[in-house]
């Protein structure tokens, strides 16, 4: 103990000669889990994540009281994501909802549903209201937005009714709602 200095003499290039094994460790975990990336200028990318959106909308026609369209999108189109989910209550139902990821990698969500109009915009989109119409094909499609957020569609096809939502620009909302137009009901 006689060798120590007292903590009163301790400075600020003792804190940063403690601290330097401390950074050094955490570089060496972040390599190995190889959690950090530098692309200066360029947006992270990584492997989507493989979905059979065909066997998901084919089980949800089979299985669901409701007729489930399986929109044909163009090619660089990819699904990456399912689930189904319920709307409790009186004007309530089931959902079904496939997530694709646009050529420029933006994210569009598609959900069909045989739960109200109101229902479904309550329980996906909380707090908008509709601020106006698409005529997309044969639709006409409520656009529900909020400044600041990214806007959600939907429209009525009789027996459900189809929300798109999503990052993608004006251009991915139409490829969208008129793949979902052109689809005819998949068999039950």
């Amino acid at each position: 103990m006689a060798n120590q200095k007292p903590r009163i003499l301790n400075d600020y290039r003792d804190l940063l000669w403690s601290l330097i094994p401390l950074l050094l460790i955490c570089v060496v975990f972040a390599a190995l889990a190889q959690q950090c990336s530098f692309s200066p200028g360029k947006p992270a990318t990584g492997n989507i994540p493989a979905f059979d959106v065909k066997g998901a909308l084919q089980s949800d026609a089979h299985t669901l009281p409701f007729p489930i369209r399986q929109p044909s999108l163009p090619e660089h189109w990819t699904a990456n994501s399912g689930s189904r989910d319920t709307i409790s209550g009186d004007a309530g139902g089931t959902l079904s909802t496939v997530g694709y990821i646009t050529p420029e990698g933006t994210y569009m969500q598609l959900t069909q549903s045989n739960a109200s109009e109101s229902a479904l915009a309550d329980h996906i989109l909380q707090t908008r209201s509709p601020s106006g119409t698409q005529q997309v094909g044969d639709q006409t499609w409520t656009v529900f937005h909020v400044q600041g957020n990214e806007p959600a569609w939907i429209t009525d096809f009789g027996a459900v009714r189809v929300l798109i939502k999503g990052a993608g620009n004006q251009s991915a909302y139409t490829t969208l709602a008129g793949a979902v137009d052109a689809a005819h009901p998949l068999p039950a």
